[in-house]
């Protein structure tokens, strides 16, 4: 199997080119920002939003398969900058789609939880999406595109992703509103013994349905091999809150839990727009699709320990 991957030097994308590779997949990766450091694949700088340089690429790598990974990864940006962050998204994605199809390659577009308004929770994969910001409706337009454009498309939506990112030494941010990084950050500061805020607030993300970005691209990897359609929650299997996640890491990690302290985010952190409540997937029809188990949030922390680096403070997953 070959993959033309995008993204594949951020978090998740890190991780899709390291299972893709470890189970044997010739990956070529397109280049953005971020150098490669895989030297297990090829990579091409590529403007997603220049078609015929995206197409292409793409007709000279000849994938089975095209992971689309790469996305805006600031949120401000996408509401200030709403013609950049709809080509960015939207247009993107519909050249990426436009390529794959001439190449005769499947479509597989990593999405969100956030696609929902946070009040839905669990979403299955059958709940229509209702996005309350910039982000979410972006997301949501690329998976339109997929699902009304691609000859063989498949959506595979991640929720509040932790775990190590493959491609640099550091995650790109720290707690936010969402539920990405809380635990890296939480275990850092903890493991340093130093004090942690959890943020408690009805204007953030405070329900979801974790993931670890490794498990999430061992699903991925699954969806391409058995060259599936359709939506799919590559998430883990149970719902937590914040402060509920918070305590597991510190049982898991063995860490003190009276260093952590439960308050308001930090204002400056906060985004103009709205962020859904409550965003819990339900994926138990993604695990019968494609033959996996979801692991409890239990497991999840227990397999992001096993990718810790061994010193014993700082470093990251």
């Amino acid at each position: 199997m070959r993959a033309w991957v995008t993204g594949g030097t951020g978090f998740v994308g890190s991780n899709v080119v390291a299972e893709l590779l470890a189970a044997g997949v010739a990956v070529h990766g397109t280049i953005h920002r971020t150098p490669p450091t895989e030297a297990a694949c090829t990579w091409s700088a590529v403007d997603l939003a220049d078609a015929p340089a995206v197409r292409s690429d793409v007709a000279e790598a000849a994938p089975d398969v095209v992971v689309h990974c790469a996305i805006r990864n600031d949120l401000v940006s996408l509401s200030t900058d709403r013609r950049g962050a709809w080509a960015d998204f939207v247009d993107a994605t519909r050249n990426v789609v436009d390529a794959a199809n001439a190449s005769g390659a499947q479509v597989i577009l990593v999405s969100t939880d956030w696609v929902f308004d946070g009040t839905q929770g669990p979403a299955d994969e059958t709940e229509p999406p209702r996005p309350i910001n910039s982000y979410g409706l972006l997301k949501f337009a690329q998976e339109r595109v997929v699902a009304e454009r691609a000859h063989r498309g498949a959506i595979a939506r991640v929720s509040g992703v932790n775990g190590r990112h493959r491609a640099c030494g550091s995650l790109p941010r720290a707690q936010d509103v969402g539920f990405g990084y809380l635990v890296t950050a939480l275990v850092e500061a903890l493991r340093a013994r130093q004090p942690f805020t959890v943020w408690v607030a009805q204007d953030i993300n405070m329900v979801a349905t974790p993931s670890l970005a490794s498990e999430s691209a061992r699903m991925i990897l699954r969806i391409a091999q058995l060259g599936a359609t359709g939506v799919f929650h590559c998430c883990g299997g149970q719902a937590v809150t914040r402060r509920g996640l918070a305590g597991l890491a510190c049982e898991v990690f063995d860490l003190d839990e009276e260093l952590l302290r439960f308050g308001p985010p930090d204002p400056d952190a906060l985004p103009a727009e709205m962020v859904p409540y409550d965003t819990s997937l339900d994926a138990r029809a993604t695990a019968a699709a494609l033959g996996v188990e979801l692991p409890d949030a239990r497991r999840l922390l227990s397999l992001l320990r096993a990718q810790w680096s061994p010193a014993p403070t700082g470093g990251t997953p």
